[in-house]
């Protein structure tokens, strides 16, 4: 928290001030009352002592006084607010390791399943946009407000060959590049790229892609899918099957997000993939921004004032 007029928090000096006095008010009453009776008399004289409920509404009282000085010194915050328009592009990887059965029922198929649960998870005047990516990059469906288009995209994904992982940056990149407001300006922009493996093939490394995506200001969230035992099938000529291993890279997936500013995260099963897009839903929906809170200062103090009196008024009214 930050305080735009700091100068003012001098008069929380006051506060313990007052206690102090407030103390030896309560001390000397005691002492006074001692001249005119015993005061092992006093249960005599009176039904019970008020105790702690006679000190309760003077402590809301000088609560309520502290929050009106910090907020006369109009504090600011971060909070976290909805964000009203920005660009989501899906970065899908459909090389052949996709099709691996070690997240069910395949990796490509549990990260399309996801990704169509991840559009509920982000406002509607979200565009949302699909690239897929193999031994190249390519646009699915542009960005878009039209979700069932979306969802089409996904839909018809495919496994192919190679991992173009640069290109498909680099592609998101200049997509993103192209969106304007209404007024011209650009809204935020965010890669969602989910793939299993290091960048194999293609004409732009991962590193430059993720330099550029970060002039641009456009974090790249990477989720790995896969495990240590995915294993795929080659058909060789002759009719013969080769088993080969296709356990998930994780070192340039995060290096990408790393450099760009994203999250890497790993998803080791659907449920998991489906857990990190919920997760993202969240983040990529909303933004930070720097507020005034003095308001919640002042109303904060004026309903402690009531409260203080009302409980004054309800613990010592005099009944004439």
């Amino acid at each position: 928290m930050s305080f735009q007029s700091p100068y003012w928090l001098i008069g929380l000096l006051i506060v313990p001030l007052l206690v102090i006095l407030y103390v030896r008010r309560e001390r000397g009453r005691t002492a006074y009352t001692a001249q005119f009776a015993n005061p092992a008399l006093l249960p005599n004289l009176v039904a019970r002592k008020p105790g702690w409920r006679r000190h309760l509404p003077v402590a809301i009282l000088l609560v309520a006084l502290a929050a009106m000085v910090v907020g006369v010194a109009r504090p600011h915050a971060t909070v976290t607010v909805p964000r009203e328009e920005a660009t989501v592009i899906f970065a899908i990887d459909v090389s052949r390791s996709m099709a691996a059965a070690d997240v069910k029922p395949t990796r490509l198929d549990a990260a399309r399943s996801a990704a169509k649960a991840f559009l509920g998870k982000i406002p509607e005047k979200f565009r949302v946009g699909v690239i897929s990516f193999a031994s190249r990059a390519v646009v699915g469906v542009p960005p878009t407000a039209d979700r069932s288009l979306v969802r089409a995209s996904l839909d018809s994904l495919n496994p192919g060959e190679g991992t173009a992982l640069g290109d498909a940056v680099a592609l998101a990149v200049r997509i993103g590049e192209r969106q304007r407001r209404s007024d011209g300006s650009r809204p935020p922009t965010a890669v969602l790229m989910i793939s299993d493996g290091t960048n194999m093939g293609g004409r732009t490394t991962p590193q430059q892609a993720a330099q550029r995506a970060r002039a641009q200001h456009v974090p790249v969230y990477t989720v790995m899918v896969g495990t240590p035992e995915g294993v795929v099938e080659q058909h060789l000529t002759g009719g013969f099957t080769q088993i080969v291993r296709v356990p998930p890279s994780p070192v340039t997936l995060r290096q990408v997000s790393r450099t760009t500013g994203g999250e890497f995260f790993t998803a080791t099963d659907d449920k998991r993939l489906r857990q990190v897009y919920e997760k993202l839903g969240s983040r990529i929906g909303h933004r930070s921004e720097d507020r005034e809170i003095s308001d919640v200062f002042a109303g904060g103090s004026a309903a402690l004032l009531l409260a203080g009196g009302a409980l004054s008024m309800l613990w010592f009214r005099r009944v004439p």
